[in-house]
């Protein structure tokens, strides 16, 4: 019994340092008076763009301020001027945030796709990992798209014809587009270990392994 209980809590103090060190930010916010040049004119490029300071991927990505700012010149068309709707487009990005488990990404457009018409009960089931039911038509082909691109690397005939059936073939290419965008940015967030902003607490339960 001894032996069992030692065991335990030393599994227990392994796992919660494992998961204080998963915490950790990698790659935080970097002072003012550590940037270089180029990272101070990318900040401000992006300001010009946004109207915003630099913020959750974009904090790490500053790393390499000639990928930030490319970066932000394809969301920004990705984002706000793509052939989709809003509803459509925020349900690529949750399927994306939902698949790397990228809580950032969930906590930013989780409101938005709400706001852009998509049901609750299909982000639900997102959050949950599951194919969401009762999808519109539109909703469905796109879904049937992401799944199998991610899940095969590849689309059959049948899937591509109805996507282009229904979001026509630059909304295919715009799905695919923020598929690999958003990607990108739960990769860099995930590596980095970037924060939810301050009182925020992850709303996804990770994948079992």
């Amino acid at each position: 019994m001894q032996l069992f209980l030692g065991t335990l809590l030393l599994a227990t103090a392994v796992a919660g340092a494992a998961a204080r060190a998963d915490g950790q930010d990698r790659m935080p916010p970097i002072p003012a008076d550590k940037l270089t040049d180029a990272q101070k004119k990318a900040i401000e490029e992006f300001k010009a763009a946004r109207s915003v300071d630099i913020s959750g991927p974009f904090v790490p990505m500053l790393r390499s301020p000639e990928v930030m700012n490319r970066a932000r010149a394809m969301g920004d068309y990705l984002r706000y001027k793509s052939s989709l709707p809003p509803r459509l487009s925020e349900f690529v990005i949750l399927l994306t945030a939902r698949r790397w488990t990228q809580q950032y990404e969930w906590h930013a457009h989780q409101p938005l796709a709400l706001q852009g018409g998509l049901r609750a009960g299909i982000v639900a089931a997102i959050a949950e990992g599951q194919r969401p039911p009762g999808m519109a038509d539109d909703e469905d082909a796109v879904y049937a798209l992401w799944d199998e691109v991610q899940r095969n690397q590849s689309v059959t005939d049948a899937t591509y014809a109805r996507a282009i059936a229904r979001v026509g073939e630059q909304g295919v290419v715009d799905v695919l587009g923020i598929t690999g965008y958003y990607t990108m940015l739960a990769m860099v967030m995930n590596t980095a270990r970037t924060p939810m902003p301050p009182g925020q607490q992850p709303a996804l339960a990770p994948f079992p392994r």
